[in-house]
């Protein structure tokens, strides 16, 4: 079937976003697009035609982040289960602090905020903010379903990531190395998650 205009295939749209996750975390928000059309072996006139400017590449990227951290809390067995999706969400979180390409490029996306606000501003709305509304709505659910007593959703998903994460995010956001194996990360999750639930427990 043919692609309507501006569609493009998914292994040339993943090559896209895994060339400009490494071209931005490498070079900052500066980085030419030829650099990135060339990294996916796609024309840049590609790149254009499907985001339309580098503030939605950055979002793009953002967003499929966002639907690997959250993907724990779509799961059939989620509702039945929140205390293991929050683990797993909180696993998430903290896994991608521990790879220096997830953390610098993170940092560029804050250091484009003087010099391109229009991309600091797609990746935060497209990512923090839409993982944290997305936390939010599983929240909402598991107070509707009864198992947990929370008056605001979005303020809980917050404190909820800022649980998980705390300093670690500052840390790879410097580039200050703290090692985090599998099973401190494991470790972290569930003690968050256990103490989520117990704070908000019916």
């Amino acid at each position: 079937m043919p692609r309507v205009a501006g569609q493009i295939d998914l292994s040339k749209n993943e090559a896209i976003l895994d060339a400009a996750v490494d071209v931005l975390a490498e070079r900052g928000v500066s980085a030419p697009m030829e650099e990135i059309a060339r990294r996916a072996c796609v024309s840049k006139q590609t790149i254009y035609n499907h985001y339309g400017s580098k503030a939605e590449l950055v979002r793009a990227v953002a967003a499929r982040r966002v639907h690997e951290i959250t993907a724990p809390l779509e799961a059939p067995e989620a509702m039945e289960h929140p205390a293991e999706a929050l683990a797993a969400f909180a696993r998430e979180m903290l896994g991608a602090l521990t790879r220096p390409r997830a953390a610098a490029f993170m940092r560029m996306a804050m250091l484009s905020a003087a010099d391109m606000p229009e991309v600091a501003q797609a990746w935060y709305e497209a990512g923090p903010r839409a993982s944290r509304r997305k936390l939010a709505d599983f929240l909402r659910m598991e107070t509707d379903a009864g198992r947990l007593d929370i008056a605001d959703p979005l303020e809980a998903a917050e404190f909820f990531a800022g649980m998980a994460i705390g300093s670690y995010q500052t840390a790879a956001l410097l580039g200050v190395v703290r090692p985090l194996s599998e099973a401190r990360i494991e470790a972290i999750a569930a003690e968050a998650a256990a103490r989520f639930m117990r704070a908000y427990a019916v």
